[in-house]
């Protein structure tokens, strides 16, 4: 298992006030020999398997995406996070991220994978009693069973505790009669175990594990979806339906703690899907940006072309870097737990809660990365990208749910904010006197300037320094105009939350960057360099604009105006070249005709 060697416990959040090392986080780099393996397994799966099958899949084959799963549990994909002891692999964070990145070479698959492996199996494993884990998760961890998360309905989305679905426990107290219905259900169609969401009594919100043959239970048809149509997506409905006391998943009252923790795993791992997405669509449009020929040469020789390819890479490797510092961070939280033993999941449960901030972070920019990808992909390919013969049409299409997904964008942006400031209220998370401090600082002079690293970075360092505290400064002001009623202010907490994205990717992909300059020394790392330095000059100008969006907001007159001269000089750097730096990348890329990081 990949672990960061260190003595200091990192809090969730606390990448805001403190300064971290490129000691203290994981790289892609650092894969072990076995988790490069288990990569390219799963990676050649899927070739093999499932993309020559894509058309079937496409089409609703039947039968054919639980075959494929199947195939896929015979080489552990589907019980990557299953301890040992329930016939699972028990694998570390980092290697079960690498698999969800690597799967989404098929979109549909992907959906599927997650929708059993992650979210349909975790709260099992989590939540369930003994019994109930010696029940079901060998079987799902081999795929004789298929599992899928029943909690959207028409009218509780995002608003999941307005549920209407209704348990009712019978007066034997042997069974819960379960009425409603579940709308969005990913694999629905055919599988075997739901985990259901419905209300005992009407009130207290609860959790129960519903098997397919139970009577009262009925499955609708599929829906018509503008992408992801390999996938199964269906509503479910339950007429007086009557289930096993028994099968009740942890306590009554207390699903809310299974929903939201398994949303976190289900963030965090569309991260990893998205960020496997922005890989595929910037090889698609490399190899047919050097194929295209206009005006008498390849259109990847055209500078607007290259913009394309090497932004493509650049928003990629941030993303990447994101996802596996924060798998590192999880796999740090839980060194010295044996994964094979039955008790691994509920550490990684805690692990995950702790991370949360970080896991709606992966999960709003990963997909907001990919929609850039596959939309750049099918504007490269031109008229053939709006083409279904093409594969930027399919892509572009099956992008669209991760904004969605999970959560939308907008409910995660709301929760980044909000979890940071109850962490803080709460004592975890020293925010308001970090605050104070940085208000202190630059009424009384001008900001501190970051200590220079010696590895040509300095300028980037004191960038992520600076965003940081324009953070604390901004979120300062803030909650001293609004104080409790902030969070009735979205506009604000969403400004508030894309400061902290840009800081997290900013900061994920310096610190991966500095690690390989100490690694490889400066012409080993240049390409890194080159990415990380036009990532940081573009995260500063969006921190800026973000930050007088939050001021202005929250200020004006002469108050205002001081505020925005204190941040113009909180934020004051020289201009990046980045059209070269771009160019570089993206001449990297073409050559490499992959993501070349």
């Amino acid at each position: 298992m990949a672990t960061i060697a260190t003595e200091k416990k990192i809090r969730g959040g606390s990448f805001l006030i403190e300064d971290r090392t490129p000691g203290e986080v994981f790289i892609p780099e650092e894969f072990t020999d076995e988790q490069r393996q288990i990569g390219q397994t799963t990676e050649e799966f899927i070739a093999g398997e499932v993309v020559p099958r894509a058309e079937e899949l496409e089409h609703k084959k039947e039968g054919l995406m639980p075959e494929l799963l199947r195939k896929a549990a015979e080489i552990g994909l589907l019980g990557a996070d299953v301890p040992e002891a329930y016939g699972g692999l028990g694998l570390d964070k980092v290697s079960t991220t690498l698999i969800a990145e690597k799967v989404a070479r098929y979109a549909s698959f992907a959906v599927t994978h997650g929708g059993h492996h992650g979210i349909g199996t975790l709260p099992i494993a989590y939540f369930g009693t003994e019994a109930q884990k010696k029940k079901y998760l060998p079987k799902l961890a081999s795929g004789e069973l298929i599992s899928c998360y029943c909690l959207s309905e028409a009218e509780a989305g995002s608003d999941a505790l307005a549920a209407k679905a209704r348990a009712d426990l019978t007066p034997d107290g042997k069974h819960y009669v379960l009425n409603g219905q579940k709308m969005w259900i990913t694999n629905g169609g055919f599988a075997d175990v739901f985990i259901v969401f419905a209300k005992v009594g009407g009130e207290k919100f609860s959790c129960f594990i519903v098997e397919k043959a139970t009577p009262g239970f009925s499955i609708g048809p599929e829906e018509k979806k503008m992408g992801i149509k390999g996938s199964s997506t269906v509503p479910i409905f339950f007429d007086n339906a009557k289930i096993p006391a028994e099968n009740l998943l942890h306590e009554v009252g207390r699903g809310h703690i299974v929903a939201f923790n398994i949303l976190n795993v289900g963030r965090f791992k569309l991260a990893a899907y998205c960020t496997g997405g922005c890989k595929n669509s910037l090889a698609g449009a490399v190899k047919y940006a050097l194929e295209r020929k206009a005006f008498g040469k390849a259109i990847a020789e055209f500078g607007l072309i290259q913009h394309k390819l090497g932004e493509m890479a650049i928003a990629t490797y941030a993303a990447e870097s994101m996802i596996y510092r924060t798998a590192g961070m999880i796999d740090s939280a839980l060194h010295g737990v044996n994964l094979s033993a039955a008790d691994a999941p509920q550490h990684a449960m805690k692990a995950l809660e702790e991370f949360a901030v970080e896991c709606s972070i992966n999960k709003v920019y990963a997909s907001e990365a990919v929609d850039y990808c596959v939309d750049e992909f099918v504007q490269i390919l031109g008229g053939y990208g709006y083409h279904q013969d093409y594969p930027a049409e399919r892509a572009y299409r099956d992008a669209r749910i991760n904004r969605i997904f999970e959560g939308t964008n907008e409910i995660n942006r709301l929760l980044i904010t909000a979890q940071l400031f109850k962490r803080a209220m709460k004592g975890e998370l020293p925010l308001m006197a970090a605050a104070k401090k940085v208000a202190d600082e630059l009424m009384s002079a001008a900001p501190a300037a970051a200590p220079a690293a010696g590895d040509g970075l300095a300028a980037e360092i004191a960038g992520v320094t600076a965003s940081k505290k324009t953070f604390l400064f901004a979120a300062g002001v803030a909650v001293q105009r609004y104080m409790d009623k902030l969070a009735d202010e979205q506009e604000i907490a969403g400004g508030l939350a894309d400061i902290v994205m840009d800081v997290y990717a900013m900061e994920s992909a310096l610190l991966r960057t500095r690690k390989l300059l100490e690694r490889k020394g400066a012409q080993g790392a240049a390409l890194p360099v080159a990415a990380t330095r036009v990532f940081v000059a573009d995260g500063l100008d969006r921190v800026e604009k973000h930050a007088k969006t939050v001021l202005a907001a929250s200020a004006s007159g002469d108050t205002l105006r001081a505020q925005l001269a204190l941040l113009r000089r909180l934020l004051k750097r020289e201009p990046v070249d980045t059209v070269a730096l771009r160019r570089q990348v993206a001449r990297a890329a073409l050559d490499a005709q992959r993501y070349p990081f």
